[in-house]
Formats: structure tokens, sequence, C-alpha cells
């Protein structure tokens, strides 16, 4: 009988991963914020990668990142280091 109540009581712990920064944020969102503070020029002049420099769209460059293991990582690297900055300056 306990056991019926402590199965009805259990809650399922939410689970956190405190050493990924990047969990639960999907590779559109890291581009599209990216995209949205940089635009694809400064994009361009950060990584060197020709999705953002040539006819840079966003489905373009999700299809080339996903393909391309280091040139996502880059990306991921500059958004962790952008996002911690971002809204430091501003009043």
């Amino acid at each position: 009988m306990t056991e019926n109540i402590n199965k009805i009581n259990h809650k399922p712990e939410k689970r956190q991963h405190p050493k990924d920064p990047l969990h639960g944020i999907n590779l559109k969102t890291i581009v599209t914020e990216l995209e949205q503070h940089y635009g694809w020029d400064g994009l361009a002049e950060k990584i060197s990668i020709n999705c953002f420099k040539s006819n840079p769209s966003l489905k373009s460059s999700l299809t080339f990142l996903r393909k391309t293991p280091w040139a996502r990582e880059k990306v991921e690297q500059l958004y962790i280091r952008s996002k911690q900055n971002w809204g430091k300056y501003k009043k």
C-alpha cells in the first residue's frame, strides 16, 4: 500500500545539465539569434564560412552546419561567448 502512495505522489525530477550551456537550444535558434544580433555580414566577419558570406539564408546555413561539425562547433562557441555578453552594456 505504501508503494502505491509513493507512486502517486512521485513527481518526476527536472533534469538539468549544468555543464552543457546549449542544452535545450536547437541550431535554428542559435543561428537565428546570432543573425539578429550580428547580421549576416557580422557573422561572416566572425566566422569565415561561405554559408554566411555568399547569398546567406537561414535554410542554407542550417543545411551546411548540420553536415559540417567543425563549422557547427565554431557557431556554437560564438553563441556561447556572445550570449554571456549580451545585455551587459545595456542601460
